[in-house]
């Protein structure tokens, strides 16, 4: 259920604000309305937490050793030091690109002695380097002075001696490239790279040493978010001078904020005691209230995935928790359809459970959420005689019976008769799976337009979700008939002195009447209907919906379908392997291969598919946008 809330404005004395938000961050109740703060203390705080946040990432790439627990202040000045160790690394590696890169360029000119050459030049011998073709250097003129130093099949690479200044013009009519010296001989390059290498492993195992405080830099994290949400409130309250009113100087701050109605009267005796002013409303939906769900342990196991999905119900629509839980549990099991998959999620499940056990922790409700979808998927697997994606012949007799026939693949080249066709149409077994979905549809469309009229209970807009249902009924026999078979699901069909096609139309006409009349009811009638007419359209294209709508559930057995000819097909590839040693192993891979990879696309089908039913189909038939927030008390550390 969505926990009632409470709207609560709370004034207090300027001066007094700070006090008055430790005393309220200590109460813990009050979800506060300010999002937005100023200041150089705010600034400050926020710069803090990037840089504990970076320092996390650093440090979280390395080892972690034993943790030693130290304030946030001690913290922040560990990821100081860390900040600058990593900034000397990068400034270190940069020295050492441009070194590499250096040597790289000198390496086929042998050593370079800058001194050496240095030394020649003061005695008056200047040298400077080239290279060109074997062709070219050749047709050098005699009266330059040059030195070969080394040669490949096609390139010469050599000294020039220069004395007069003159010798450059001797080269010039050739091709040469000229060596542009080092700043530094080569040898002393490799004595800094050395040194820059040292450094930086040191600089690596300063890091790697401060990893012990890496659990205080993240509650430093935790600690200083809340300072920052301190001052946040506390410079974005609102304030208000009323020095014109009397004859002291003095101004108020106030502040609008949500708080659970079993805590109004704790919030109360707190403003009494502490001379506040307190106006406590019921909120309405021009409010922008945060949502708190209450539910028991059960249901309360979907929030891992809702967390997930980012997704939290306005306060004013419905709490779907516990029929988001089983309808989801009913789609996994249908999508995965494979009882051999489901016991491999049980076993993952068990094993996550029985080490936290071990390690005395509690157990996730993921973790629990987990061995649910294995269960279901185990039970759909049984009813349907899917397992490890092997025919029904290879499974034992004892499995083969615990399935349900009219969907049972052990009889999935039967045709079912049902009573009013006399023997002269039948239905498949994919067909059986197919009108599955579709009453799942019409299970959970249904169940979404009662909890709507609840909703309305004490209105006759009721009349407006009591139309849909019966929109539902009518058009979930056209969707019978129009996709799974049109001769068993006539639209002359008289069941006793039932005619069930009329009556399907009946139900369509009527529902349609009554939702334009009444969906869009606020107290008359008249301008309800009015409403409807300016809306045709769309009230138009709401019959074509239900019928899209339904007829989206037969995803359902169609990716169950896709995945079960996936894993037939794995073992198809492997199966003849396993008759000969020499590829057993390959056989072995093909197969845990072959599953594996078909159980991750089934996992990304219930995202994408499983999901959506209930987040778009579902919920669009409860007028659901999912445009909540979650209601976050302002409090102190845990």
């Amino acid at each position: 259920m969505i926990v009632p809330m409470s709207k609560v404005s709370l004034i207090i004395p300027a001066d007094k604000k700070q006090d008055a938000l430790k005393k309220l961050r200590k109460l813990g109740t009050v979800h506060v309305e300010i999002s937005e703060g100023s200041g150089e203390k705010l600034a400050e705080l926020e710069e803090q937490i990037a840089l504990l946040e970076g320092s996390v990432f650093v440090i979280g790439k390395n080892k972690k050793l034993e943790q030693k627990n130290v304030s946030a202040e001690e913290a922040l000045s560990v990821v100081k030091l860390v900040k600058n160790l990593e900034e000397e690394k990068k400034q270190c590696q940069a020295e050492k690109i441009i070194l590499v890169s250096e040597l790289d360029r000198l390496k086929k000119w042998g050593e370079i002695d800058l001194d050496g050459i240095n030394e020649l030049k003061a005695k008056g011998v200047e040298l400077e380097f080239y290279e060109t073709p074997k062709a070219e250097y050749k047709l050098i003129s005699s009266k330059a002075v040059t030195v070969r130093l080394s040669a490949n099949r096609s390139t010469v690479r050599f000294a020039l001696v220069k004395s007069d200044g003159k010798e450059e013009s001797e080269i010039s009519s050739i091709s040469a490239y000229r060596l542009v010296l080092p700043q530094t001989s080569t040898d002393e390059m490799r004595r800094k790279l050395v040194n820059l290498n040292t450094r930086i492993e040191k600089i690596n195992a300063d890091i790697v040493a401060n990893a012990c405080y890496l659990e205080s830099i993240k509650q430093a994290i935790a600690s200083k978010e809340k300072e920052v949400e301190f001052e946040t409130y506390a410079t974005g309250m609102t304030e208000e001078d009323l020095s014109s009113v009397g004859k002291q100087p003095f101004s108020i701050a106030y502040l609008k904020g949500y708080i659970e109605k079993e805590n109004v009267d704790k919030l109360k005796r707190e403003a009494t005691n502490n001379s506040w002013g307190l106006l406590v409303e019921e909120p309405t939906e021009e409010d922008n209230v945060p949502t708190k769900l209450k539910n028991n342990k059960f249901v309360s196991l979907i929030y891992p995935l809702t967390d997930f999905l980012g997704t939290v119900p306005g306060y004013f629509e419905h709490d779907i928790s516990g029929w988001f839980l089983t309808f989801i549990l009913i789609f996994f099991g249908i999508i995965f359809g494979d009882g051999g998959y489901g016991l491999i999620i049980c076993s993952i499940a068990a094993i996550l459970i029985i080490y936290s056990l071990i390690k005395h922790k509690k157990v996730a409700p993921m973790f629990l959420l987990i061995g649910l979808f294995g269960l279901s998927t185990v039970v759909w697997g049984m009813l349907t005689c899917t397992w490890f994606g092997l025919t029904p012949k290879d499974l034992p007799e004892w499995l083969r019976s615990l399935s349900v026939p009219f969907i049972s693949n052990v009889y999935a080249d039967k045709i079912w008769y049902p009573f009013w066709t006399n023997g002269e149409a039948g239905l498949t077994t994919a067909q059986n799976l197919q009108i599955v979905c579709f009453s799942l549809a019409l299970i959970q469309l249904t169940v979404a337009h009662i909890k709507c009229a609840v909703k309305n209970r004490g209105s006759i807009k009721i009349l407006g979700d009591v139309g849909a249902i019966l929109q539902l009924l009518g058009i979930y026999y056209l969707v019978l008939s129009f996709v799974v078979n049109a001769q068993v699901f006539s639209f002359g069909l008289v069941i006793g002195s039932i005619p069930i096609g009329t009556v399907s139309i009946v139900l369509i006409g009527v529902g349609f009447v009554l939702g334009f009349v009444f969906s869009n009811y606020k107290g008359n009638i008249l301008s309800s209907v009015i409403e409807s007419c300016k809306k045709i359209v769309s009230v138009l294209l709401g019959v074509v919906n239900i019928f899209s709508d339904i007829v989206s559930y037969i995803r359902l057995w169609a990716v169950g379908l896709a995945g079960a000819a996936i894993s037939a097909t794995v073992n198809s590839l492997a199966g003849p392997l396993l008759g000969n040693f020499m590829f057993m192993v390959l056989a072995i891979f093909l197969l845990v291969f072959g599953h594996g990879l078909n159980m991750i696309l089934n996992i990304l089908s219930v995202i994408v598919h499983g999901i959506r039913l209930n987040t778009l189909e579902f919920s669009s038939h409860l007028d659901m946008s999912w445009s909540g927030h979650k209601f976050k008390p302002f409090k102190e550390i845990n």
